[in-house]
């Protein structure tokens, strides 16, 4: 294990990369730390700590900015709107018949026109979510009341600079991590949120050990660290073994050789397509969790209405979405399950596979080509997911099962787990390129 760290320094090419990779995490971590005038700190936090519900959509978006929405920095929205850009974009991959035609036929540059497509939606999407919390912190008391108003000819400038600032602040980590991709080591956007989680675990970890001394009600104690960090240890295990777990569907391919007076000879290639049990990672978990909180926010603006009838309602939502309930957690795991089983399989039919190897004159043995091999695929695609979505929806329900709590988030568990995994499939890449030994033995 040491052997191989330390080669990694002994090739140039690769060294220049990985300190460009840390140079350019460094420059994130510096931008994370500038904040928005107007916003104090402390009363953020103050009111992150008192909303339960709210806490729990903040913790996710925090997780996405790297800890910079706690702060209220320019890179408060982090990378979360270019997340939200992409899947949406996913999903009408399959829907809008020119944007398909143009993913599935135009090559290396009909994706760079949808990812050029993606980063022109994440502006108006980013400039939206800096408004709704905007909107939201200044009705919570973080934000001074009437500092942060499109609305109003005193604030409207203000205002507008702040959502400027901020969606400038998501292009620029955008940039950055597309930087990473091109001229570093691993993807770029998903060492960014590495970056962040890894960055505040140091703090969440030492205020868990302070709280623990407390005596006050709902501190955390000794006892609760210990299970939370040993139920995280079991889920980053478990999660490993499913990231790398996944079925090898056998692919032959005809070959032609030359033998003798050069008379074409067939022959053929064995390969495998893999199928992971988890093809569809952390976003399921995104869209249960971001679906359940919605209620939410629309009943937290309707709390304070004055209409008794409409109040109310706001009031029983608030009650039926509550996490400490057993019912939330249960809705949480059928979603997560759900959610799960509809994206793998929007991922699945991008890829066209059946297609692809009928044009090829590839074939699975035992399995015609066409819609015998497309039906075939996709039972097993079914099959296998089935164990990835159950998977996924424990580790959601995990908190309750402790408590309803975790040092760290199922989310943020998923994230950093399966971007360790593929930035060190990317580092043994570039070794077996460069140096063979103590990689091929």
């Amino acid at each position: 294990m040491w052997e191989r760290l330390r080669s990694l320094w002994t090739v140039p090419d690769l060294r220049k990369k990985i300190l460009f990779t840390l140079a350019m995490l460094l420059i994130f971590r510096i931008v994370a730390h500038i904040p928005v005038p107007g916003v104090d700190p402390r009363a953020l936090a103050r009111v992150l700590g008192q909303n339960g519900q709210l806490g729990q959509l903040f913790g996710l978006l925090d997780v996405f900015s790297g800890g910079s929405l706690k702060t209220f920095s320019v890179a408060a929205l982090g990378v979360y709107p270019y997340i939200t850009a992409s899947i949406v974009m996913q999903l009408l991959i399959p829907i809008v018949p020119k944007l398909d035609q143009l993913y599935r036929e135009g090559g290396d540059a009909g994706r760079l026109k949808v990812n050029q497509y993606t980063r022109y939606l994440t502006v108006p999407l980013a400039l939206l979510q800096g408004l709704g919390q905007g909107t939201l912190f200044e009705r919570l008391g973080a934000i001074p009341q009437g500092q942060f108003n499109l609305f109003s000819a005193q604030s409207f400038v203000p205002t507008a600079t702040t959502l400027v600032t901020l969606a400038a602040g998501t292009m620029f980590l955008v940039w950055l991590g597309e930087l990473i991709t091109e001229n570093g080591i691993g993807n770029g956007i998903s060492l960014i949120i590495f970056a962040g989680i890894v960055a505040g675990l140091p703090s969440l970890i030492g205020s868990a050990f302070v709280s623990s001394g407390g005596s006050a009600a709902g501190s955390t104690s000794t006892i609760q660290i210990i299970e939370y960090a040993f139920v995280s240890l079991i889920l980053i295990a478990s999660m490993v073994y499913i990231y790398q777990s996944h079925r090898r569907i056998p692919v032959q391919y005809p070959t032609k050789r030359l033998i003798g007076r050069r008379i074409p000879v067939g022959s053929s290639q064995m390969t495998y397509i893999p199928i992971q049990v988890n093809s569809a990672g952390m976003i399921p978990l995104i869209f249960a969790q971001s679906l359940l909180i919605f209620p939410v926010i629309v009943a937290q603006y309707l709390t304070g209405s004055s209409n008794a009838i409409v109040a109310n309602l706001a009031t029983n939502v608030q009650f039926w979405f509550n996490q400490s309930r057993w019912w939330y957690w249960i809705a949480y795991f059928f979603l997560t399950v759900a959610f799960t089983f509809f994206y793998a399989k929007v991922v699945w039919d991008q890829q066209n596979i059946p297609e692809n190897l009928q044009k090829q004159g590839a074939f699975i043995p035992g399995i015609r080509p066409g819609n015998p091999t497309s039906e075939y695929l996709n039972r097993v695609l079914w099959r296998v997911t089935t164990f990835g979505a159950i998977f996924l929806g424990v580790v959601a329900a995990a908190p309750f099962a402790i408590g309803g709590s975790q040092l760290i988030s199922s989310a943020a568990l998923l994230i950093v787990v399966g971007v360790a995994l593929d930035t060190v499939k990317q580092y043994e890449a570039q070794m077996v390129m460069r140096n063979y030994s103590g990689f091929l033995r």
